[in-house]
């Protein structure tokens, strides 16, 4: 039981040292793309992005009295709002409530739509129409989804603050070193029938709010501490989360099973809490306020979240990105033909405007809104240098009293594949990255515990050809052989 620890000190020390906090910003472009890449689809449509890249208000946002709808699409002949009661069609008093023309800003690409009236809770998808076809999507720009993500939901945000949210604070470190990283997944940290934790919360995010659980509910004096106590325990001091945000691969209309479960690396909505870690996901506010109850518990331990987010490929290409805006997201190599530096079909193109905007604003969103504590970024090595930076220099000015300085970023410098752009952030550029923007360091990793598919032994297990590659990482010259 008490392995976790020095396998979460492992993962705090295979990132590369030295992120102080006092390090200089850098500036935020927004008037050029920066890529060096060459790929078939690297400028399209950025002439529009230039000029849309400081539209504020995309998505939806709400008052009681009006609701205002933006999304980018500049390539749309027309685009529709098309407002329901429901998040699907199977729930009670499912119905349409009507279909609304936007209206077009031929210079930035941005379609708009106000309506007067009280329209929270309300349920919507775009009609996107380009060159004839037209496609029903919800907005890129989900704040909160109905089951399974396929409609966007009106939400009053504050309504879904837990209470005593206001006065929940981040938990943040001094130094990147200080932090203890425990990964845990949602569902398996409390889904075992011996966990302790209660029937309901189980597999959810209301687990880690539950404290005095132990395995088999023993009430014993020897019992063994199970969910957060657990965490405590072991000097846990920041748990890094696998993926959290609205994902595709598990169906939140169907109960929590060995086969209907996943790690989470198959994004859907980024900027949506995933709907099957909570206790009722036809209700788009219950996933808010339930996932905001699960970090206010942590920060109450005095536990920092670390968020694990995916910006790098999408569940499918078939997404949200492409019924809104065909072809732009993602790098290509010809017009039917996706990058896959990824290993998953879909990479995305964060040197393009509009996702480098959509990746700094969905970090800043998740910081704020719900008090993430860091970021560990899945196959850094497919976002540019340039968005990284910006990303970093965006968290550091979030806070006037500078503590978004403070924010963890770290995030693995390799590829699934070959990526189109030659300035993503690979090992060999971590000199051109801001010094506390972390990287995992495999070489060190490898040469502590073996490689990972077996074939070499490691440090651990007696190989001293290793030393030197391991005295190298513990002195954070990570990368030398």
């Amino acid at each position: 039981m008490k392995l976790r620890k020095p396998l979460s000190l492992l993962l705090a020390l295979s990132m590369i040292a030295g992120m102080s906090v006092f390090a200089s910003n850098a500036a935020v472009t927004s008037d050029k793309s920066v890529s060096a890449g060459s790929y078939y689809n690297a400028s399209y449509l950025e002439s529009y992005a230039s000029k849309a890249y400081n539209e504020s208000g995309l998505g939806s946002v709400y008052s009681k009295t009006s609701t205002s709808w933006k999304t980018w699409s500049p390539d749309a002949s027309s685009v529709k709002l098309k407002l329901y009661t429901t998040g699907s069609d199977n729930e009670a008093g499912a119905s349409t409530i009507g279909t609304y023309d936007m209206k077009k800003d031929s210079s930035t690409g941005v379609w708009s739509l106000n309506l007067s009236g009280d329209y929270k809770n309300k349920y919507y998808t775009y009609l996107v129409t380009v060159n004839g076809t037209t496609k029903e999507t919800q907005d890129v720009y989900s704040q909160a989804v109905g089951v399974n993500g396929n409609r966007t939901m009106v939400v009053d945000l504050d309504s879904t603050d837990p209470s005593g949210w206001s006065d929940d604070k981040h938990v943040l470190f001094n130094s990147a070193s200080e932090a203890a990283v425990w990964e845990v997944h949602v569902r398996d940290f409390s889904v075992s029938k011996n966990s302790g934790v209660s029937e309901d919360n189980k597999g959810k995010y209301l687990a880690f709010a539950e404290g005095g659980t132990t395995l088999n509910s023993d009430t014993s004096s020897s019992a063994v501490s199970t969910g957060i106590d657990y965490l405590v325990e072991q000097g846990i001091n920041c748990v890094q989360l696998m993926p959290v945000y609205d994902f595709g691969s598990v169906k939140e209309d169907v109960a929590s099973s060995s086969s209907n479960r996943n790690w989470g690396y198959d994004p859907v909505n980024y900027n949506a809490p995933e709907g099957s870690y909570s206790t009722n996901p036809y209700d788009g506010n219950t996933r808010i306020t339930e996932f905001k109850q699960m970090i206010q518990a942590l920060h109450d331990r005095g536990i920092s979240v670390v968020m694990d987010v995916v910006y790098n490929h999408t569940y499918s290409t078939d997404s949200c990105f492409n019924r809104t805006v065909p072809g732009y997201y993602y790098r290509m190599n010809s017009s039917s033909s996706y990058s896959n530096g990824s290993g998953c079909g879909s990479e995305t193109a964060s040197d393009k405007l509009m996702y480098r905007k959509y990746m700094i604003e969905s970090v800043k969103y998740w910081a704020e809104e719900y008090h993430i504590d860091g970021f560990r970024f899945d196959l850094m090595g497919i976002h540019d240098i340039t968005t990284m930076n910006d990303i970093r220099s965006a968290l550091d000015g979030l806070y006037s009293d500078g503590s978004g300085k403070k924010i963890l970023m770290y995030g693995e410098p390799w590829t699934g594949g070959s990526v189109a752009i030659s300035d993503g952030c690979s090992q060999s550029k971590a000199g051109s990255l801001n010094s506390r923007v972390g990287m995992f360091c495999d070489s060190y990793r490898d040469a502590i515990k073996g490689s990972t598919d077996g074939s070499d032994k490691g440090f651990v297990q007696g190989n001293t050809d290793k030393s030197r590659t391991v005295a190298n990482g513990v002195t954070g010259k990570g990368f030398s052989a």
